[in-house]
């Protein structure tokens, strides 16, 4: 999907654009894109670490979901049917309406390279880690953000592009 296309969703009843009916549409509209479970685990566990941070903070790209502006680092928790966990291979289990979701998925993982190339740009390190691996795995990607502090507590702090 080129940058600049649109994806195109309509009403349930609507001739235009995607389908959905209305327990699919009220189901979706659920689905919050900030404070996620595993979000909110690994941003409790890092406060446990005595690490502040700021969460959805509008003043870097991408909004990310934890920014530690101290030690340039914004860190993203990405969930796997969202972002495209690997995506070659779960790309064919979509069943239904599978031109809007295809789409929609490889716009959302188009979006996070632009995002990642901003914010190193502006000098950020960025750190993604999956849902599942936060839930499942939480000391080691709280460790892999400890070091990187560490790193930047011993040595230099990268510094703004």
């Amino acid at each position: 999907m080129a940058h600049s296309e649109k994806l195109k969703v309509t009403d349930s009843d609507n001739s235009d654009g995607y389908k959905t009916s209305a327990s699919r549409s009220f189901n979706m509209s659920r689905i919050k894109g900030k404070n996620s479970k595993a979000e909110i685990i690994l941003r409790r566990a890092l406060w446990r670490k005595n690490i502040r941070f700021r969460i959805h903070s509008l003043v870097v790209a991408g909004r990310p979901d934890i920014l530690i502006k101290k030690y340039r680092l914004a860190v993203f928790v990405d969930g796997g049917f969202w972002h495209g966990y690997q995506w070659e291979l779960n790309r064919s289990r979509i069943k239904s309406n599978i031109d809007f979701w295809i789409s929609k998925i490889e716009g959302n993982m188009e979006r996070d390279k632009i995002v990642n190339i901003k914010l190193s740009e502006q000098g950020f390190t960025v750190m993604r880690f999956w849902d599942h691996e936060v839930l499942k795995e939480l000391p080691k990607c709280l460790n892999q953000v400890l070091l990187y502090i560490e790193s930047c507590r011993s040595g230099k702090i990268p510094e703004r592009g």
